[in-house]
């Protein structure tokens, strides 16, 4: 059975800050004390899943677990299906420790030189987890084509490449509230609201 999250506080897993921004712009309307990972000194566990709910969802386990406090986490990335697949669940890897995602799009741009199908989709799962192990996970798409060289400084992460489905702009080029209302996380988060945070 689905439960609902009724709590007043919430930790969001993740120690990137576009992304920690980006759900706490989402939960604005919630009245909910947004709190990150990376604020309250929560280690990063390691990635081990082989998809993308198996990943947010140790995350957020992990972090409702230490903190003792229901926990959101978010596991997203690039799908490129000319590429197989990849980065996918590897698309934060491609940029490597020190988080350089102008490398991770020169990768993609180099890895689909001579293919002509630049099909792409982002994938967005948010799982909340609470501390006695309890999960619900909500998958989010955004399908659409990328482009190079990278347009636009806004977003983060493979942003500047990707143009939705139906719109001209990238996600690096749009204002944050075009993007929040099209993005595969702010499909997700639409999933989420309706299973698990109606309040």
């Amino acid at each position: 059975m689905t439960r609902k999250f009724t709590g007043d506080r919430l930790v969001i897993a993740t120690h990137n800050p576009g992304k920690r921004d980006e759900i706490a712009a989402l939960l604005a309307p919630f009245a909910v004390d947004v709190v990150g990972a990376a604020e309250l000194g929560l280690p990063e566990p390691e990635e081990t899943g082989t998809t993308f709910e198996a990943n947010a969802a140790l995350k957020a386990l992990a972090a409702a677990n230490v903190s003792a406090t229901p926990a959101l986490a978010d596991d997203s990335g690039l799908v490129v299906p000319a590429l197989g697949g990849a980065p996918g669940i590897y698309s934060a890897r491609w940029a490597g420790p020190d988080h350089n995602f102008a490398r991770a799009m020169a990768l993609v741009e180099e890895r689909l030189a001579g293919k002509t199908d630049r099909r792409a989709m982002f994938v967005a799962v948010l799982a909340l987890a609470w501390p006695d192990g309890h999960i619900e996970s909500f998958r989010g798409e955004a399908h659409g084509t990328l482009v190079f060289p990278p347009r636009g400084t806004r977003g983060f992460g493979y942003d500047p490449v990707f143009v939705p489905n139906g719109r001209g702009l990238t996600f690096g080029e749009m204002a944050p509230a075009e993007k929040h209302a099209i993005s595969h996380r702010a499909d997700a988060f639409r999933k989420l609201v309706a299973g698990s945070f109606a309040r």
